[in-house]
Parts: structure tokens; C-alpha cells; sequence
């Protein structure tokens, strides 16, 4: 089944007059919504963009991994356990908070900061908080977190080059940048035109809140996702240079 989620039905946050501009993907804070609360591991996908001097003040986090990608600029991450570093396009930085971990996130650069924050919920709470940064991770390098069942796989992708989708129990795509089609295998992208909402139309889900089944071709656009559950023989091709964020997600246990 594929659900796909528009960029304009993301849910506004953050602090504008302090220089926070929030984009939510899944009920956060104030903005609850019982039927998106999840999909698989992935429990927030947040586009965020901090002007310079902006940022969030210290503020706790437990029994959650935390994968931040920076689009553009420089975020500044200090926290509790004494780690501070700077994270740039291209690093992959992970936060474990397990049982408790406090963390400042900052833009101390001169120019604006964008970055792209997916929180996944463990397997097993507990454990110790734990933080590191994989810089300039390449596309060839898929990035394993087991506490949360899930692998990251990083697509950058030149106009008209393709990319597999994972045959997983359940796929989570974030387009960072781009525009890309969802298709089967054996059955080529339609072009660059979309045959379906553009982005920022309605989504291909139902106005009863329940997915549709989706056409051989679906248009993706820059802040669109799509939640794959048990895909099969499908593919990505890129209408533009584009660059994605893809879960790969194995079967959740049972509660």
C-alpha cells in the first residue's frame, strides 16, 4: 500500500519571530492527530529552518533515536554528556537519548539553516545515551540503526537516473530536494509532467482520511513523503537532481 503525504499538509510549528519555521509530518506537540502518530519505527519527521543566531534552548529527550541531516548551513549540537560538534550537508548525526539526555541545537552560522530531524522509536527502551557524527556518508552506505529496526539509505540522483525501493515490511521516503516518480520496476516513469496533484495539491489519500490505491506513477515533489507498507517492485526516478531519505523498516513486534 502506498500513502503519500504532501508538503502542504505538513503541520506548521516552531517560533517564527524567533526564527524557527517548523514543518511536522506526524502529530507533535499542539498539533495531535490520533491517526498520525506513526508510521512503523518513525515517530516525527521535521523540516526545520533556523535564521542565524536562532536555535532551541536545552530541552530533554529519552527512549528515542534521534537522525538529523542538514540540508544547508551548519548546526551547532551540544549536550549533556559533554559532546559538541558542528554538522554539515552530507553528515549524518544520530542522538540515542535512551534513558534521558538533554541537548542544545543551534544555527551559529552566519547564513540560514535547514535541516531535516527524524525521531524513531526504539525497540527496547532503556540503554545509554550514546552520539556520533558520520561525515559525508556516501550514497553506497546504507546507515544501520538496529535499536529501531530501521536502516537510513541516502539517494542523490541525477535527472532520469533510478534508484530501487526496498522490498521491506514498511518504507518511509522523505524528499529532500527534487522531483522524482514512484513506479513499478518493469514499467517506466511516465516524464517529467506529473499525473497526479503537484506539489503542494491534495494528497493521494481520501477525503475520509483512508489511502487510495495509487496509480503506476505518482509524483514526488520537495517536502513530500510516502509511507510504503510491504512494497514490491518498485522504483524512484528522478524528473530533476533530486535527493531523498529512505527507511528501510523490518516487521515492529507485537506490544
Amino acid at each position: 500500500m502506498t500513502d503519500v503525504r504532501r508538503a502542504a499538509e505538513r503541520y506548521p510549528g516552531g517560533d517564527p519571530e524567533a526564527g524557527i519555521t517548523t514543518r511536522h509530518a506526524f502529530s507533535f506537540g499542539s498539533h495531535y492527530d490520533p491517526d498520525n502518530l506513526r508510521f512503523g519505527a518513525v515517530i516525527a519527521c521535521n523540516e526545520e529552518r533556523l535564521a542565524p543566531g536562532a536555535g532551541f534552548d536545552e530541552h530533554p529527550h529519552s527512549h528515542t533515536e534521534i537522525i538529523t541531516w542538514v540540508v544547508e548551513g551548519e548546526l551547532t549540537h551540544r549536550d549533556s554528556a559533554g559532546h559538541t560538534s558542528v554538522v554539515r550537508p552530507g553528515d549524518v548525526q544520530r542522538l540515542s537519548a535512551a534513558t534521558g539526555v538533554h541537548h542544545v541545537e543551534r544555527n551559529d552560522g552566519p547564513t540560514p539553516l535547514t535541516f531535516v530531524q527524524m525521531w524513531l522509536a526504539p525497540l527496547h527502551p532503556g540503554g545509554e545515551p550514546r552520539y556520533e557524527v558520520v561525515r559525508g556518508i556516501a550514497d553506497s552506505t546504507p546507515y544501520a540503526v538496529p535499536e529501531a529496526g530501521a536502516v537510513l539509505h541516502v539517494r542523490r540522483l541525477a535527472p532520469a537516473q533510478r534508484t530501487a525501493v526496498p522490498d521491506a515490511a514498511q518504507v518511509y521516503i522523505h524528499v529532500v530536494r527534487g522531483d522524482l516518480r514512484l513506479h513499478p520496476t518493469d514499467r517506466p516513469a511516465l516524464g517529467g509532467i506529473p499525473h497526479d496533484p503537484p506539489h503542494g495539491g491534495e494528497s493521494d489519500t481520501s477525503r475520509n482520511g483512508e489511502p487510495d490505491t495509487p496509480g503506476p506513477d505518482t509524483h514526488l515533489a520537495p517536502g513530500d513523503a510516502a509511507r510504503l507498507t510491504d512494497p514490491k517492485g518498485l522504483e524512484l526516478t528522478a524528473t530533476s537532481a533530486a535527493e531523498i531519505l529512505l527507511w528501510e523498516m523490518s516487521p515492529r513486534p507485537p506490544r
